[in-house]
């Protein structure tokens, strides 16, 4: 049964890392288990339909309705507000898929880290609201890097999960992530190694964590490289790999069974 308040997660990382594979399968899975769930594709260059395996059909951005952000946000005279209604909106973009909702968000035009543009302020006030869904479970594919850590839009989220491979890059990028998100008050950061192919890569990734915690590692899969190359669904994958995924989603189970959403 799935829990009384569904987890709520960001999940982020350096580019090629694997985010939008793995944010696909944590979809996959959880739906399998019972959850209802809600995933926002909040990456500008969007790959988590086909990722998903969603049919080939016109997916709406949401911040492509400029005509209802400038009504409900503003700024086109200077004044920008920060709460303005969004039900409505989510339920006009999504898109239902084996029982996924998925809402795409779409590139944001205007602005840099930290700022207040409208398309970046409507972004934020509907993660908020829909972490705020008590009966579903909420995954956020954030764009790679940083930029997203800058406009705050996984401060909703109960947990941030980095996803990083064994490479130098990726983990330096996951110490800036871990460090910036506790500056704006992320709950949690939660490390999760993907591509990992043996004891060789477990023990860089362990040296060189940085203090990020480890809640769960995949194994390389030939069969999801594959998938992320062709830009095709990657809910199928091998046996090993299936299964970290499945003792990922028990490990994050265990981390939030139960508590209680305020």
């Amino acid at each position: 049964m799935a829990p009384t308040a569904p987890m709520k997660l960001a999940i982020s990382g350096k580019g090629g890392v694997g985010k939008t594979t793995l944010t696909a399968l944590l979809a996959v899975s959880m739906a399998d288990r019972g959850y209802r769930v809600t995933v926002i594709d909040a990456d500008p260059n969007p790959t988590l339909a086909s990722a998903l395996g969603l049919p080939s059909q016109p997916i709406t951005p949401l911040l492509e309705l400029r005509e209802e952000i400038e009504q409900r946000v503003g700024g086109t005279d200077g004044f920008v507000r920060l709460n303005p209604r969004v039900d409505d909106l989510v339920d006009r973009v999504a898109v239902v898929h084996r029982g996924i909702r998925l809402v795409v968000a779409g590139a944001i035009t205007r602005g840099g880290a930290g700022c207040a543009c409208p398309q970046s302020v409507l972004l934020r006030r509907v993660i908020e609201f829909l972490a705020l869904e008590r009966d579903q479970a909420l995954l956020v594919d954030l764009e790679a890097g940083l930029e997203h850590l800058g406009r705050r839009s996984a401060h909703a989220a109960d947990a941030l999960l980095v996803v990083v491979d064994p490479s130098r890059a990726s983990l330096e990028t996951a110490s800036r992530i871990r460090r910036l998100a506790a500056d704006i008050g992320v709950a949690q950061v939660l490390g999760v190694a993907n591509k990992v192919r043996g004891s060789t890569d477990e023990a860089y990734l362990a040296a060189h964590l940085d203090g990020l915690e480890l809640i769960g590692m995949i194994p390389y899969s030939e069969s999801l490289m594959e998938s992320e190359r062709a830009g095709e669904q990657a809910s199928a994958v091998d046996g090993a790999a299936a299964g970290a995924v499945a003792r990922l989603v028990d490990a994050l189970e265990t981390r939030f069974q139960g508590r209680v959403r305020e």
